[in-house]
């Protein structure tokens, strides 16, 4: 039963313990204790609300750094992933492999300059960090198993030029947002570098 109620739980938060209890065929008791213990062991880390931000007045720009990681010795990757996490405008932390990076990380601000300031003065200075490369985000199709936006009909036959002007549009919309992101990430990090090798 654990597993598929944290499966329910993954896909709908919202659902109430009553309405969780008929769907596993149990008592509402029994689902609460489940939850309590999950909670309590940090099996269940929170509950939080899937939000397409494009579709809001609020100034949102979200971007994912890569950063490469000197490892301590006797600490790994740990010490320096654990700091980081530490930043509210950090909202995730991904140790990978197959990369020019060794941690990922998920950014949120309010502009561009956000940002960049905060991989500058928090994230470029620590000790462990080698280097950064930041990669700003321009869309968000799907998030938690959330798709954004309108969902379109992918198997009927598009309409090309319907298409095109819309790719015009986010191209024209973005450029200069690519422009300053890129101007930003290669002064930034050029000069990150620089101060390390002295």
């Amino acid at each position: 039963m654990r597993e598929e109620l944290l499966h329910l739980l993954e896909n709908n938060g919202r659902l109430s313990t009553e309405d969780l209890a008929a769907m596993l065929g149990t008592s509402q008791e029994v689902v609460e204790k489940e939850m309590a213990e999950l909670e309590a062991s940090k099996v269940i880390c929170g509950y939080r609300a899937s939000v397409d931000w494009d579709k809001t007045d609020e100034e949102y720009v979200s971007a994912l750094i890569g950063v490469k990681i000197s490892p301590q010795r006797g600490q790994g990757f740990d010490k320096i992933a654990m700091r980081i996490s530490r930043f509210d405008e950090v909202k995730s932390v991904h140790l990978i492999s197959g990369s020019g990076s060794d941690l990922i990380l998920t950014i949120e601000g309010k502009t561009l300059r956000d940002i960049s300031q905060f991989v500058y003065n928090k994230i470029a200075p620590l000790e462990a960090v080698v280097s950064t490369a930041t990669y700003f985000v321009l869309r968000k199709y799907k998030e938690n198993g959330v798709i954004l936006g309108e969902e379109m009909d992918i198997d009927e036959p598009m309409d090309w030029k319907t298409v095109e002007k819309k790719k015009e549009n986010m191209v024209e919309k973005s450029k200069k947002f690519l422009e300053k992101s890129l101007f930003l990430k290669e002064d930034n990090d050029n000069e990150i570098i620089k101060e390390k090798k002295l």
